[in-house]
């Protein structure tokens, strides 16, 4: 896929010092960068494993307990 983005002189500058220092060309470095921008905030924060979780037969829920559990003696936000 190919797509044009614009960047202030500053950032551009900045782009094309660094690809000159790493030896590789802006394009590469900006698909890096976006992969691993991606790979950082483009996937829940929990393991697949953990969202697909429903659960274990032989334990209570959790809202099975809600009745039991006191309300703290003093409020701490007040």
């Amino acid at each position: 896929m190919n797509f044009n983005i614009y960047l202030d002189d500053e950032t551009g500058q900045q782009l094309n010092h660094v690809a000159k220092q790493a030896g590789e060309n802006r394009n590469a470095l900006v698909r890096r960068a976006v992969s691993e921008w991606l790979s950082r905030h483009g996937k829940p924060q929990w393991p697949d494993e953990v969202l697909a979780f429903r659960g274990m037969a032989d334990m209570p829920s959790f809202e099975a307990g809600r009745d039991s559990i006191k309300p703290p003696a003093t409020d701490p936000l007040a």
